[in-house]
């Protein structure tokens, strides 16, 4: 079995997460991949390019094992989406607060005021992985919404951590993905957006959802 994380937005392969659940997953004598979703670069981020780094990841990793994914915010959405392209290559994921049906909710964070300036600059400015405002393209959002469904529908087995006061991505997304999927399980925690308060809960219910031990 291959082991990856997929950070999130405005994150990269060093995050705290990312490194503490690689450190825990050292302790198994696994290494947990960590690949850079910034594809080609964070101001060009699309969902494709995401996509496309996991697929450079699977075709440079030796060996035809399925993986076993941890994916946050958008980098569960996007390990989710490659499940559903590659179904034969995930065996199992986890979902932390993923970031389904961003869309509709880049609406709702940026306003349609805030949507049109971004379409109509070409550009919209986020702070990045190293805390520093970037302009991010406008193709972001038309990619996303253009080619890539809002809710992935991947068969595999696929746990979810998702925090009540995410304020980012709202838990009722994932408790009517989970209600609709029989092959889902939802954990609720109480924590924020970057579970940044959960990182020993979620290194454990992974160990479990993965059968490590």
């Amino acid at each position: 079995m291959h082991y990856a994380y997929l950070h999130g937005f405005a994150s990269n392969p060093q995050s705290e997460k990312g490194l503490a659940l690689a450190e825990d997953f050292e302790s198994y004598g696994i290494e947990l991949r960590r690949p850079n979703l910034n594809h080609p670069s964070f101001a060009e981020l699309t969902y494709s390019g995401m996509l496309e780094a996991v697929d450079e990841l699977d075709e440079d990793t030796p060996g035809d094992e399925p993986w076993s994914i941890i994916g946050s915010s958008m980098g569960g959405y996007t390990a989710s989406r490659w499940a559903q392209l590659h179904p034969d290559r995930v065996d199992r994921m986890v979902l932390l607060c993923p970031g389904f049906n961003m869309g509709e909710r880049w609406v709702e964070l940026l306003g349609e005021e805030g949507l049109e300036n971004w379409k109509e600059e070409g550009s919209f400015l986020f702070f990045g992985p190293d805390d520093q405002l970037e302009a991010i393209h406008w193709d972001l959002y038309a990619d996303a919404v253009e080619k890539h469904p809002p809710f992935p529908e991947p068969p595999c087995e696929t746990l979810i951590l998702h925090g009540t006061d995410d304020d980012i991505v709202p838990i009722e997304g994932s408790r009517r993905y989970a209600d609709a999927h029989d092959q889902v399980e939802l954990i609720e925690l109480d924590d924020e957006h970057t579970l940044e308060n959960s990182v020993d809960r979620i290194a454990e219910e992974a160990t479990r959802w993965f059968e490590l031990e």
